[in-house]
């Protein structure tokens, strides 16, 4: 199925508002998730299991993390003749300023991802606020409201200093964006459509202001753009730093938690490598964990999530953990409430503990 009423756009420009080890050396959007996906894959599959076939996704300044991970969108069904996956450069700087996701220098710099599509509309995502929608379902519901913008909210299940909140009045409209929400609030989840036509006039339009966030240029005028709103009930996570990280990954080992995210019916793609299955060893003890392709399972691993090729040797546990690519966890070692960035080498009958409340992280290669 090809979809005929949008093409898609991605921002990956932007960084997290706090300092963090993870994203050191790659952008949020190629941070590794679960194990074997990165974040990026969701808002790619989200855009091609709704038949999205022309998608443009703007490139940070740090790059290459991405374009290894994605390539030319074959994962994704996006390397094609006609439309498929465009690549493009953002700004050498994203937008620093909490919760601002889509630059509109970015937008206006890449204008002819828009100019030059024949579909009526837009849809736009960010990376790090991921989630598994039928993006089908709210397209139409913009096409029927005949409105200009249609925003996609959630009720916030916590408090968030780095998502916006909308103020919706009469009838759904979005009256004002805020930064920050509260339990309860109408959290943004960065995914709008928007009518193409108006995004182009936008463009036109807002050319003075191109070092604003796209609603931050346009807030002045969300009644006359006519700025809706679209309530989405099923599980969005947000990942804003080290401890949200953590906490929302952990929460996906609880097997309810785990299936919303990942309905049968709209796979999650990701890049596809050549490994062998994971092997464990007699003497092995795994258990409530996701332990990827190429691992090798000598010792205990417990409610804790395995990337390729990590090596757990006989003796050693590891605990509430997340051990990214090609770590080596030695004999008698012992990890618990950690994230070790990949290439890690935990020496021989040492301990790498943090606490919930204060995970420890290593970066990449921190200790090899």
């Amino acid at each position: 199925m090809i979809n005929r009423k949008a093409i898609g756009y991605i921002t990956a420009n932007y960084a997290g508002s706090e300092p963090s080890k993870l994203i050191q050396d790659r952008p949020v959007a190629a941070v590794p998730f679960l194990g074997r996906y990165r974040l990026i894959d969701f808002p790619l599959s989200n855009m091609t299991n709704a038949g999205i076939r022309t998608v443009g996704l703007v490139m940070p300044g740090n790059w290459r993390s991405i374009s290894d991970h994605v390539g030319h969108g074959k994962d994704w069904m996006l390397d094609r003749k006609s439309g498929g996956l465009f690549t493009m450069p953002g700004n050498p700087y994203g937008t620093t300023k909490q919760g601002m996701r889509f630059l509109l220098r970015d937008i206006i710099s890449n204008r002819e991802l828009f100019e030059r599509a024949d579909t009526p509309y837009v849809v736009m995502m960010g990376a790090n606020i991921i989630f598994n929608m039928d993006l089908n379902e709210i397209i139409d519901a913009h096409e029927r409201s005949g409105v200009g913008v249609t925003m996609v909210y959630v009720k916030a299940e916590r408090h968030h200093n780095d998502a916006n909140r909308l103020v919706i009045g009469d009838a759904g409209r979005v009256q004002q964006i805020e930064p920050g929400c509260e339990y309860g609030d109408n959290k943004f989840i960065d995914c709008f459509v928007i009518n193409r036509d108006l995004l182009i006039d936008i463009i036109n339009s807002y050319a003075n202001a191109d070092y604003l966030d796209f609603f931050e240029a346009i807030a002045g005028d969300f009644a006359r753009i006519d700025v809706c709103s679209y309530e989405y009930k099923g599980l969005a996570i947000g990942i804003f730093d080290e401890r949200t990280y953590y906490q929302r990954s952990m929460e996906l080992l609880t097997p309810d938690i785990y299936d919303q995210l990942f309905p049968i019916d709209r796979p999650i793609r990701t890049k596809a490598h050549d490994a062998a299955p994971a092997k464990y060893y007699g003497g092995c003890n795994a258990q409530n964990s996701f332990i990827s392709a190429g691992c090798k399972i000598y010792g205990t691993v417990r409610n804790s999530i395995l990337s390729r090729g990590v090596v757990v040797e006989s003796g050693a546990n590891v605990s509430n953990s997340i051990i990214m690519f090609s770590c080596v966890i030695k004999r008698g070692a012992r990890v618990e409430n950690a994230i070790l960035d990949k290439n890690n080498v935990v020496p021989e009958n040492t301990e790498y503990r943090g606490t919930p409340d204060a995970i420890l992280v290593m970066g990449k290669g921190d200790h090899r």
